[in-house]
């Protein structure tokens, strides 16, 4: 039984250094045993590698640690004739991507008080350190900031057989400017500095939709929930104060799904200052980072190289190793049950849909793509009955991300038959 273990281990081996000659990238790969507590295979395992996504694995946990069963959606005080409110960064506001819950803005409604919103508690950058600047028309590159609304991005659709545009939030119809070329490569154009958008008429027959983030500052949200709202919502510059009382929102696990199987960026950064307003009384994301370094990640065998809460920067770097530990941390704080109805689950859910599909999902977790970059961690499931943790990270690849998948797709599978 040790020569047949021994000769499976060596076919692994020998398939990840063909792959790495193959596609002329870097692999690092681990595959640990949570009950014996032993790696079974490690190829590369110590080495630095850019996660990508992975990082939402950092995320996912640090919700963990500081947060209980629901988000808290804004932080509020209330004096005779007038209520000062102030965001915690929670992302479901007029969300329809996350959630139907209106907890915050049935409560801005509903009140009879003169409102006042103050963006005093932010203390981070709009965009984080290491993100691509011209990803800023993106919808996958959306904002951060205290209080988001809408999820930080506007939708613009053009049916086949009009010649108008169809806008879900009408405020912004003022931004629009209609041009006479359509030369350009996307009908839609905004600005990088504002929110101006240029229209460039297509042919009547044609239709698009097109989703872009918008440049997010206090004064526009307290306009558009003035807009929304029907009732004045004015902008006030002050601290928040120790005495504020804590407005709830939706489930923790509802936008943990969300992050975690369709790998939603803007979500993973809004959670990021989620989790800081439970730690202090201002919106910061380095604040949150250094608090779990210290505290809860001190016993990773690498230290992480830990910049954002989506993987959107180049600088995050991370070993395999150091991910199968963290999801180990996972796995004894989070009943398997649970935990894995939040993952991606192969041919079944999330970024994993479309591969590693079988009778039953057998593998769990979470992906991590950049260009030339793709990566894969957490559980697999074997036919022996085995529930091992793996972390599979690809850097450097300059064939089609395909391609890549199709490898570990293949070596995946072999692990679940033979382990």
């Amino acid at each position: 039984m040790s020569g047949c273990t021994l000769f499976k281990k060596g076919q692994i081996k020998k398939q990840l250094t063909f792959s790495e000659n193959l596609y002329q990238n870097h692999i690092g790969f681990a595959l640990y045993d949570p009950i014996t507590k032993e790696y079974i295979i490690e190829s590369n395992s110590d080495r630095y590698f850019t996660p990508a996504s992975n990082v939402k694995i950092l995320t996912f946990y640090t919700g963990l640690m500081l947060l209980g069963d629901k988000i808290p959606a804004l932080e509020y005080v209330e004096l005779k004739d007038s209520l000062i409110f102030w965001g915690t960064g929670d992302p479901s506001l007029l969300n329809t991507n996350v959630s139907t819950n209106n907890s915050a803005f049935n409560f801005l409604k509903n009140t009879n008080k003169t409102l006042y919103f103050s963006a005093e508690n932010y203390e981070d950058e709009h965009f984080g350190p290491g993100w691509a600047w011209d990803d800023y028309a993106y919808s996958f590159s959306a904002e951060k900031s205290p209080l988001p609304i809408y999820g930080n991005t506007v939708s613009v659709k053009k049916h086949r057989d009009s010649s108008k545009l169809s806008i879900d939030i009408p405020y912004f119809k003022r931004y629009f400017y209609l041009n006479d070329s359509s030369a350009q490569f996307s009908p839609i154009v905004r600005s990088e500095i504002n929110n101006d958008i240029d229209y460039f008429p297509m042919q009547k027959a044609q239709k698009f939709s097109k989703k872009w983030p918008f440049k997010y500052s206090a004064l526009l949200v307290a306009n558009l929930l003035t807009d929304t709202l029907h009732t004045k919502v004015q902008l006030i510059s002050i601290e928040k104060p120790k005495n504020t009382k804590t407005l709830y929102s939706l489930p923790t696990d509802s936008l943990y799904k969300e992050m975690m199987q369709d790998s939603d960026n803007f979500i993973a950064e809004q959670l990021m200052l989620v989790y800081s307003s439970q730690l202090s009384d201002s919106l910061n994301t380095q604040g949150v980072i250094d608090h779990m370094t210290n505290q809860y990640l001190y016993d990773l065998p690498d230290e992480v190289v830990w910049k954002d809460g989506s993987g959107l920067s180049r600088y995050n770097l991370v070993t395999p190793r150091s991910l199968v530990r963290l999801w180990e941390k996972i796995y004894i704080e989070v009943p398997k049950e649970r935990l894995f109805k939040l993952l991606a689950a192969g041919g079944q859910s999330g970024t994993l849909k479309d591969y590693y599909k079988a009778d039953a999902p057998y593998i769990y977790g979470k992906t991590g793509t950049l260009s030339n970059n793709h990566n894969l961690s957490g559980f697999i499931l074997t036919k022996s009955g085995r529930t091992l943790i793996f972390s599979f990270m690809n850097n450097n690849h300059i064939v089609k991300a395909s391609e890549v998948k199709k490898g570990m797709e293949q070596l995946l599978l072999a692990i679940r038959e033979k382990f």
